[in-house]
């Protein structure tokens, strides 16, 4: 395996920001490379992702150029803009049978005890993974933030929902893309946060009917921590391995194994492709697992810190803050 580094977006003493990989703690900006097509950004550098790694990795140790500590940077999402965001709705078994149970399961479940309706959401969430299909949403690219910015919670929203995802970066234009050959599309790996009004998930107006409203749910500026960095696939063995842990001021909330994930990441990746064309850089949300404040009935307020961690992939932490008129 090549040697292990990372990629971000960091920027010194208000300048603009810079990509740059980062290694030992140390970043070095991809001008210090030779031989890159598209340096500009982590996003252009994605663009040529196959002959880029290829690049870095063959110049990583020997790369002569001063670099900056990490501690002295300010850590941006490691693709500032990504051109689409793509999020998977109730892709984790354990969140979904706790749903379940605490709000009930409709008419079939009604006179079902805890203990019956568990098992008769076992089966169901079995069944759909034998013969669904992943729910696949959009959400807007303004909402992305850095790993440690904090969270502007709008006046609106009543009820903001944290939901620790790993993020799958994608590294080739892809469209039809089959299961088996789904991982060779991405690029990396990175930890996202997709903030959630709970109080405005479903309408309340007369076009109820119509569903799930995300933009009022999850389109508000802040509302996807990404990052801190995107971490090269070739050193993630196995994505459908890692734990997620979210702690609410040091209190864990959820703490899973992607194991769990009801359509893994390549379904998905096959099931989106079916329907949109992907792009390098685009980011995919893949699911939350079971601890959301639902669960607790118990959503973020002004001064809570939430603190998120994805084996391997780093840590982010967010302070809570309200939005100013």
């Amino acid at each position: 395996m090549a040697p292990q580094f990372a990629l971000g977006t960091f920027s010194k003493a208000g300048n603009q920001p810079f990509p740059a990989v980062v290694k030992d703690q140390q970043v070095i900006p991809l001008q210090a490379f030779s031989g890159l097509l598209g340096a500009g950004s982590i996003l252009s550098l994605l663009e040529n992702w196959e002959a880029n790694f290829a690049a870095l990795s063959a110049q990583i140790n020997t790369v002569a150029t001063p670099a900056f500590s990490l501690s002295s940077l300010k850590i941006h999402p490691p693709v500032n803009l990504p051109r689409q965001v793509f999020c998977s709705g109730a892709n984790y078994k354990k969140h979904v049978i706790d749903l379940i149970v605490d709000e009930g399961g409709g008419p079939a479940s009604e006179n079902m005890t805890t203990d019956e309706r568990r098992a008769w959401a076992t089966k169901m969430m079995d069944d759909r993974a034998a013969n669904g299909f992943p729910y696949m949403f959009s959400k807007p690219v303004s909402v992305v933030t850095g790993a440690f910015d904090n969270i502007v919670l709008p006046p609106h929203a009543k009820a903001p929902d944290w939901e620790l995802e790993l993020g799958v970066v994608i590294g080739r234009k892809a469209r039809h893309v089959t299961r088996a050959d789904a991982m060779k599309y991405i690029a990396g790996y990175s930890i996202v946060n997709d903030i959630t009004n709970r109080d405005h998930v479903f309408r309340r107006d007369a076009v109820k009917a119509m569903g799930s409203d995300w933009v009022a749910a999850k389109g508000s500026p802040t509302y996807l921590p990404f990052g801190p960095y995107l971490v090269p696939a070739a050193f993630v063995p196995n994505p459908q391995d890692l734990q997620l842990t979210l702690k609410l001021n040091g209190e864990i909330k959820q703490d899973e194994s992607t194991a769990d994930m009801i359509f893994d990441i390549a379904r998905q990746i096959e099931y989106l492709s079916s329907l949109v064309e992907l792009w390098p850089g685009d980011v995919i949300c893949t699911g939350s697992p079971a601890g959301n404040g639902t669960h607790y009935k118990r959503f973020l307020q002004e001064g809570d810190v939430v603190e998120s961690t994805i084996t391997g992939l780093g840590i982010q932490r967010n302070v809570c803050v309200k939005e100013l008129p």
